[in-house]
């Protein structure tokens, strides 16, 4: 499935594209292109200082208790708050299994060109990867 069908697609129709309902990825979307400066930043600034070469970036509309907070919707007055975690906190975690982690890092994108982004909605979550834009 692609980005767009994702972004259009609702659980209630079956994952078929459906207009009236505005699927929370379209203001997600919206949110990343605005947030994608500041997100590379932290990226760069995570591998870096070798705190990680895996970057994870958590976008909610709730709370969690994983990663830093780095972009607060409340502040910025977005849709998703956005936080900074790592691949080895995802493990720590339990969110993504040890036995999991090398199939996870046969998928993962390169940190320089997208931002892996663990998405959590009231129906569930998982990861995305969005390109930064291209200057």
């Amino acid at each position: 499935m692609d980005r767009e069908e994702l972004l259009s697609a609702t659980p209630e129709d079956g994952g078929t594209p459906q207009k009236k309902h505005e699927s929370p990825l379209v203001s997600l979307e919206k949110d990343l292109e605005l947030y994608t400066d500041a997100i590379k930043e932290v990226a760069i600034e995570i591998m870096v200082e070798g705190i990680s070469a895996y970057p994870i970036f958590i976008a909610h509309q709730h709370e969690v208790n994983i990663g830093e907070l780095i972009l607060n919707k409340e502040e910025l007055n977005t849709n998703w708050t956005i936080q900074a975690s790592t691949l080895e906190e995802f493990v720590e975690k339990g969110i993504i299994s040890k036995e999991k982690k090398e199939p996870f890092l046969k998928v993962y994108k390169k940190p320089e060109d997208f931002m892996c982004v663990f998405v959590i909605v009231p129906e569930g979550a998982n990861f995305i990867y969005y390109p930064y834009k291209k200057r």
